[in-house]
């Protein structure tokens, strides 16, 4: 019996190390930049996967465009409204459609149409309007986010698919801070987990909907947010209590004093990370997929930087220039920069 037992306790212990090898997480070392599309006129801080895994931007100068992973052939056009070529920062995708939005005013919306070519679904010329970031809880419903106009964060919300985009009064929306906005750097103001958003701004502040975006709180954090050109530049979610935010100040990147924070009771409280320590100021964070909340990359136009501890500590790999990131799978990411877009290969 003495020796059945031991037997049983020695295929425990070693059920137990296999399952704490498999669950043991990667830490990358190293990361390889394949560049994909090059065009020195375009600053792209817009990317988004579509659901065949067809990679999707839109730029400055009205330029737009679709990448074919199994061809590697690029389709690119130029959206023009009247004598206008938009800027456009903010993208989004249904199961159905494609949405760009500019920056500045004239805001307009472009959606995929039925002929094949980009339709106008919404245009605002609100003095002072700048919408920064666009995305969909599902096929009919989504919304965008901007600056404050009129006292309160600018809102606007589809219900149908993107057909129609109706504006969330300031009755609605918690009441904004003088000059508070989003920056348009990398279309990542906003974070969605099932019904659950949360939208990062300018002044440092969270706002949080439990309910796809009919009622509102916001939460103020931790993060450095004296001066105009400090806040929250981009916020993920891994899951619906665990997020993180990063930003700083893009006219002194190598600062990182309070530029990075984190929640793990779904944004209602924020706690600074790696304080005092690399990286500083980028405009992009994203969880990596499948890495149970540890795994974390930021970019920015001074590098790439990776946590496999949930952002408490972080690693430099590459100095290379990117606005924004999107994963493709668990080691692959498509990264949006300065005239060109790559593809990018996280290794060990």
């Amino acid at each position: 019996m003495r020796s059945f037992l031991y037997v049983v306790y020695g295929v425990i212990l070693l059920l137990s190390c296999n399952s704490k090898k498999t669950m043991s997480l990667r830490d990358f070392s190293t990361v390889e930049i394949h560049t994909i599309f090059e065009d020195s006129l375009l600053s792209i801080r817009a990317i988004e996967l579509l659901n065949d895994k067809s990679l999707t931007f839109a730029a400055n100068g009205g330029v737009f465009g679709l990448y074919n992973p199994k061809t590697g052939l690029w389709q690119t056009s130029v959206q023009k409204q009247d004598s206008l070529r938009p800027h456009f920062r903010a993208v989004a995708h249904t199961g159905e459609d494609f949405f760009m939005l500019s920056i500045a005013s004239p805001a307009l919306l472009f959606k995929t149409g039925d002929e094949g070519k980009m339709e106008l679904v919404y245009k605002e010329t609100t003095d002072g309007v700048f919408y920064d970031a666009m995305t969909f809880w599902n096929d009919l419903e989504g919304l965008a986010i901007g600056d404050s106009v009129d006292g309160c964060l600018s809102v606007i919300i589809t219900r149908d698919g993107g057909n129609t985009w109706m504006k969330t009064p300031c009755r609605d929306l918690p009441e904004g801070l003088a000059h508070e906005g989003a920056f348009a750097a990398s279309n990542t103001n906003i974070a969605i987990v099932g019904n659950q958003t949360w939208v990062a701004t300018t002044a440092g502040r969270v706002y949080h909907s439990s309910d796809k975006g009919k009622t509102w709180v916001v939460y103020d954090t931790p993060i450095v947010k004296e001066k105009d050109t400090e806040g929250i530049y981009a916020i993920d979610f891994y899951d619906d209590l665990n997020g993180f935010a990063i930003g700083g100040d893009y006219t002194n990147p190598d600062a990182h004093a309070a530029n990075k924070i984190r929640t793990t009771d779904g944004g209602k409280t924020w706690h600074l990370a790696a304080k005092d320590q690399i990286p500083g100021y980028r405009s992009c964070v994203q969880y990596v997929p499948g890495s149970a909340g540890k795994e974390l990359v930021a970019v920015g136009f001074k590098g790439i930087d990776y946590s496999s501890d949930s952002g408490t500590s972080w690693k430099h790999l590459s100095d290379a220039s990117f606005y924004t990131i999107r994963f493709l799978n668990d080691s692959t990411a498509y990264a949006g920069g300065r005239g060109r877009i790559s593809m990018l290969t996280f290794k060990e």
